[in-house]
């Protein structure tokens, strides 16, 4: 357990003050860096949060509850989301091999 920058792990300030907020209580990213591990903890304006899970999975795996939690009202929205922030760069392929970050506030 170590604490990790939350920079590394949550990639701009909306998404930061979204977990903040409560918005958003996991993060998906791509396999290829893992960024934290279970345990770890990271701290955005004084507010400390801990590492609850680090899960291997596909794109495939996601579900709607998946993408609430990711601050999406919908999968379908949750896939909109992702091809409008990484235009030219994204293609949902069921088969993408991701990590799946939980976290929660510490209290």
């Amino acid at each position: 357990m170590s604490n990790i920058d939350a920079d590394d792990l949550l990639p701009n300030e909306r998404v930061q003050q979204a977990v903040v907020n409560g918005d958003i209580t996991q993060l998906t990213r791509g396999a290829s860096n893992r960024y934290a591990e279970e345990g770890d903890a990271f701290d955005i304006d004084g507010e400390t949060f801990t590492i609850t899970s680090v899960e291997h999975r596909t794109l495939g795996d996601f579900t709607d509850e998946d993408a609430k939690r990711e601050g999406s009202e919908s999968l379908d929205a949750y896939k909109q989301r992702m091809k409008r922030v990484h235009p030219g760069d994204f293609e949902w392929d069921e088969s993408s091999e991701v990590l799946t970050y939980r976290f929660e506030r510490q209290h």
